[in-house]
């Protein structure tokens, strides 16, 4: 069905509306085209993806370059004006269900460069290789490698970094390598340098249980529907269709993992306003005939981190959206950091949607996007 009902508290309705159409339009046309035999599902999407792709074009205030760190390429902000001391720095991680996307997208772009500006800060949009051409653990390799050249004493001195001012930022699949690379960072001994803060921007972090709350209320969402999320995910892992098969009846963890139903009990760790009536199952085990490492690696599902890794990580922001398949992912996090004592800033959205901050650029602007950035914006401003 190319409509989805909107809900009643939904700003700009007719607007996204139309946006919710495009999207499925895009995803039945990409499934009819892989079932002739055309193309893949996501050959037709990174198409689409790719017109809206920008140069690095540079104004008064920003210096914009496309250039790599080792061999990852990154656009990269630098203000212009002279600076006493050292400068404020983010990294950012785009989303894009793993498969999608650059920091050369429009909003992205938009939303770098406006960062750039505002807190007179240098910004690094990371472009990490994509599945399903490069499966797990190549994405999180990519951040990790970009963000430890980054973290190097010359390359600091270069920019005019400040190394105690620094915050890795991601959205979605981009908040799921922000994650995944700061647990990382913050608990490598030979890491010299630290992240002051994270921000986490209606992340994907668990595929280990596909039935949560979100889940099912979201099943037929607005742009990202269950299905799609599950397409996605599973593609970052495996082209094979055995998993998002499995995945959609719950019941592709492997044997062995019982033991990281825990990390991820929505009926211990979501809050009761979310929980609603919905009955706890556990996931069905062994349901994939092979085991696939990466759906038993917090690398790749970084709420799957033990205790004792969650306790070194920095001052966490976590936005989340009430109409997103995504949204307990953010919710049981903001629980699990809490509990082992991490500093943790929650803004729920109640009238968001996945992917809002896709759009902040015409002929697609949301005031709702335009919202999340300002809310994000303000947030690193006051407290990087």
């Amino acid at each position: 069905s190319f409509y989805t009902p909107m809900p009643d508290n939904i700003e700009e309705s007719w607007k996204i509306m139309a946006l919710d159409a495009i999207a499925k339009t895009c995803t039945f046309t990409a499934m009819c085209f892989e079932n002739m035999g055309i193309m893949r599902y996501e050959e037709f999407i990174s198409m689409i993806f790719r017109l809206d792709y920008t140069q690095p074009v540079s104004d008064e205030y920003i210096t914009v370059t496309d250039t790599t760190f080792v061999d990852i390429p990154v656009r990269l902000y630098l203000p212009r004006r002279k600076s006493e001391t050292r400068r404020r720095a983010v990294i950012y991680f785009h989303g894009g269900g793993f498969c999608f996307g650059s920091s050369k997208q429009r909003a992205f772009d938009f939303l770098n460069r406006w960062t750039a500006n505002t807190l007179d800060a240098v910004v690094v949009g990371v472009d990490y290789r994509l599945a399903p051409q490069h499966h797990f653990p190549a994405q999180f390799e990519d951040g990790l490698a970009a963000v430890k050249f980054f973290l190097l004493e010359k390359i600091l001195t270069k920019y005019g970094v400040d190394p105690t001012r620094i915050c890795i930022s991601g959205d979605s699949s981009g908040g799921n390598l922000a994650t995944a690379v700061t647990q990382q960072v913050q608990n490598d001994a030979e890491i010299k340098h630290k992240i002051k803060m994270q921000v986490l921007l209606y992340p994907g972090l668990q595929i280990t249980d596909s039935y949560l709350p979100s889940h099912r209320e979201n099943e037929h969402g607005i742009v990202l529907t269950r299905d799609v999320a599950i397409k996605l995910v599973s593609l970052y892992f495996t082209k094979d269709e055995a998993l998002p098969r499995a995945m959609r009846r719950n019941q592709h963890m492997p044997l062995e993992s019982r033991h990281l139903f825990k990390f991820v009990n929505w009926s211990i760790l979501l809050p009761e306003k979310y929980r609603k009536d919905y009955v706890y199952t556990e996931p069905i085990l062994g349901g994939l005939s092979y085991s696939l490492p990466g759906l038993t690696d917090s690398r790749a599902l970084p709420l799957l981190a033990n205790d004792s890794q969650l306790q070194n990580l920095p001052l966490t922001y976590i936005l989340t959206c009430q109409h997103d398949v995504l949204r307990d992912d953010g919710l049981m996090y903001v629980t699990r950091l809490r509990n082992v004592g991490v500093q943790v800033v929650h803004d729920h959205i109640e009238d968001g949607i996945h992917g809002a901050l896709s759009y902040m650029t015409s002929p697609f602007y949301l005031r709702l996007g335009l919202r999340i950035r300002d809310m994000y914006v303000s947030w690193l401003d006051k407290n990087l």
